[in-house]
């Protein structure tokens, strides 16, 4: 008991000590004007004023949209995105394995970081029925958001260009499609983050090229990130493209996804099911004709590795 009590003593003591030495610096920085009374405390007490951006997503990828996470500077991000055939429907069931035995768009590509803000990246997408697409696009961080909140969002800008190597076209132009997008994102909690991004796409030759198509779409994505593990999330992406054409009467639908996020060192992978067939933004923004309710949803994964060139080791002989 006696030993407890000493402690105690000891303890208020030395907390009564250091209170009055923070109390003293506070108080000289305040007569300076330096901060106000209660930041001066936060800070005191923290130890951390820094502004810090926080990491809303795990990858610059989620299942359809793009993140605002960009790859940092002398970064290599090897990409490989898979969508299989129908699960169900007239297409699907088990003459296909439940769409294992088929392909619908297959996308191999990368990405590179020119600075920590600013990315390029260069992609095929072998989607037939559209003549395939090489996909050439930056992307650029214009804001994070921060651990002080003094900036609350991030934002990220986006520009495409896609290329259809294959088919027949009237035009040489005919073959170009482009994609710009702004991306806004922030972490509501250590659990969620959430992004909006509008976008437009315009293709030279509307795609599909059906009578009362436009050249130009403008769409909005919604996307949702919720924590489940230190490794893991889950993640939901949707797309509303606005369009008089583009609705359920006509045989389209809006492209909606949900899928499991595991990250694995320098390894994130997505396992996901998905109605579009298409991978890039250009194709499945313009031509998503498949229907859950028609059993024409889809098994598709995502590979993300990344390569960090910083570090360069010099090799030591035997």
């Amino acid at each position: 008991m006696k030993k407890l009590i000493t402690l105690f003593t000891f303890l208020s003591i030395s907390a009564g000590t250091i209170a009055q030495k923070v109390d003293t610096a506070l108080k000289k920085r305040v007569a300076a004007n330096e901060v106000s009374t209660a930041d001066s405390l936060l800070n005191s007490l923290t130890g951390n004023n820094k502004k810090v951006p926080v990491v809303i997503f795990k990858s610059s990828r989620l299942i359809l949209a793009q993140s605002t996470e960009t790859i940092k500077k002398n970064n290599f991000n090897f990409l490989v995105i898979h969508r299989f055939g129908d699960f169900a429907g007239k297409d699907g069931g088990g003459k296909v394995f439940f769409g294992l035995d088929a392909v619908a768009d297959v996308y191999i590509g990368a990405e590179y970081g020119l600075t920590d803000n600013l990315n390029i990246g260069l992609g095929r997408s072998a989607i037939p029925w559209q003549g395939g697409l090489v996909n050439l696009e930056l992307k650029y961080a214009a804001l994070h958001q921060t651990t002080d909140d003094s900036s609350p969002i991030a934002i990220t800008l986006l520009g495409a260009t896609g290329l259809r190597p294959y088919n027949t076209f009237n035009s040489f132009g005919d073959r170009f499609s482009y994609f710009a997008e702004a991306i806004f994102a922030r972490k509501l909690s250590p659990g969620l983050s959430i992004q909006l991004a509008p976008s437009i796409v315009h293709d030279n030759l509307p795609i599909p090229d059906v009578p009362g198509n436009t050249e130009q779409i403008f769409s909005l994505s919604a996307t949702a990130r919720f924590k489940l593990s230190k490794h893991m999330g889950f993640v939901i992406d949707y797309a509303h493209p606005f369009s008089s054409l583009r609705n359920g009467n006509n045989g389209f639908s809006d492209p909606l996804a949900f899928g499991l996020e595991m990250v694995t060192g320098g390894h994130v992978f997505t396992v996901n099911i998905s109605n579009p067939r298409a991978v890039s933004e250009i194709n499945y923004l313009s031509d998503t004709q498949s229907s859950y309710s028609k059993g024409q949803y889809r098994l598709g994964f995502t590979i993300s590795r990344m390569f960090d060139f910083n570090h360069k080791e010099k090799y030591k002989g035997e």
